[in-house]
């Protein structure tokens, strides 16, 4: 399970974001809406409703306890046209709850500083290792990726579950990604080390999801996200 976080009651809990209106700053494309999904409407973040040149940002009004381990869950559906454009990313930041970032290649959060994202990217930039990768980013420059892998499921056009997972104590940063398929299994893809309260300057951090589209299009949705951490 990689790094233990706080085991008591989640420090962020949505199964789906119903009343989460007040307890999420959104910015730019970014709202909840309701999903009419085959088999069951729910409501979900929407970091971009699927349009040209947008980006969004949602930061939870709780900041996070940078300095101890935490452990964030969530599942993600990119979907709309193919190919599909440009991605999410998972931030820890200490800018503000009104970051946002550039759209295309910025992934919604080119400019905002200090921060970590985590990338998960479905457009092939010229800086880019393909159209199906996660990356580590520090600094909100997208053009500098501190890590890459390639994705080993699809990111785009099939839901899928990741988390992220910080081990204060080695400063270690760990990314997984799972599949929903019947039978599947997490993943291990990325691995980094970092000081996080040291590299945002700050015990605390906002937290929470970016995204954008360009030239390519994309539905970008979180259906639920849990953060098991010490909130400030």
């Amino acid at each position: 399970m990689g790094a233990s976080a706080d085991t008591g009651d989640p420090l962020i809990d949505y199964p789906t974001f119903k009343g989460a209106s007040n307890n999420l700053d959104r910015n730019g494309a970014a709202d909840l809406i309701m999903s009419a999904g085959s088999k069951v409407d729910q409501r979900i973040l929407r970091l971009t409703p699927g349009g040209y040149r947008q980006s969004g940002s949602a930061w939870s009004t709780t900041r996070l306890d940078v300095t101890k381990s935490f452990e964030s869950s969530f599942k993600v559906y990119l979907h709309h046209f193919r190919p599909g454009a440009d991605g999410i990313a998972f931030v820890v930041q200490t800018e503000g709850p009104r970051a946002l970032g550039g759209w295309g290649g910025g992934v919604g959060y080119r400019g905002i500083e200090p921060s970590l994202a985590v990338e998960f990217d479905t457009y092939q930039n010229s800086y880019d290792p393909s159209r199906n990768h996660l990356a580590v980013v520090l600094g909100g420059n997208p053009n500098y990726q501190a890590e890459t892998a390639e994705s080993p499921i699809p990111l785009f056009g099939r839901p899928f579950n990741a988390r992220v997972v910080y081990d204060a104590e080695s400063t270690l940063l760990r990314v997984y990604v799972k599949s929903l398929s019947a039978g599947s299994t997490e993943q291990l893809v990325l691995e980094h080390e970092i000081d996080l309260a040291e590299h945002v300057g700050d015990s605390a951090a906002w937290i929470g999801f970016t995204a954008s589209t360009g030239t390519g299009l994309s539905k970008q949705d979180i259906y639920s996200w849990t953060v098991q951490g010490s909130g400030v």
